[in-house]
């Protein structure tokens, strides 16, 4: 800041020979100068191309817009890293179901039979994952269920990936005497 001498109201420095800013406010003759570098009038003794190489100096230091163009170079990988945590929940969220419908099933069965076993699987379960495989059999002293949900990509509903998420669950027979 002391390399700087005031003339005027145009702050000039004097190690950059003809550069000058635009005016500085009373007072702030201490804080950074704002504002475009404009070269001196011609004849205040600076050759054009030297002019012309501090000026690109000051400007590559200028910062202005950098917030906007590192925003829109990550937009894409935060909005892809939101996709991915939303997958992962939607997968997590269908083994929730498919251990649920299992469990429901199995009671069922047990208690009433294998009619009540497809329909208290699914019962519970969202419009989306209504394509559930279910299969109900009486194994002895148990009854066994097995439940293949598929796995919505993205939106539940749409499209589904070409994999399912299984899950098994057993009860004990239950004498309906």
């Amino acid at each position: 800041v002391s390399a700087g001498r005031l003339r005027g109201r145009v702050r000039v420095f004097a190690g950059w020979p003809g550069l000058r800013v635009r005016p500085v406010p009373a007072g702030a003759f201490g804080a950074r100068p704002r504002g475009r570098v404009r070269p001196v009038p011609a004849g205040a003794g600076a050759s054009g191309a030297r002019v012309l190489g501090r000026m690109r100096a000051v400007y590559r230091l200028d910062d202005r817009g950098q917030a906007a163009v590192e925003f829109v170079g990550t937009l894409p990988v935060i909005l892809v890293t939101l996709a991915l945590l939303w997958q992962a929940a939607l997968i997590g969220y269908t083994f929730s179901l498919a251990g649920n419908a299992a469990d429901k099933a199995a009671r069922a069965g047990a208690v009433a039979g294998a009619a009540a076993c497809g329909a208290a699987a699914r019962e519970d379960l969202p419009d989306a994952w209504q394509s559930a495989d279910i299969a109900c059999q009486d194994d002895g002293d148990l009854f066994r269920v097995s439940v293949d949900l598929p796995v919505p990509i993205l939106f539940p509903g749409a499209v589904n990936f070409p994999f399912t998420v299984p899950a098994d669950a057993a009860a004990p027979m239950e004498d309906p005497s």
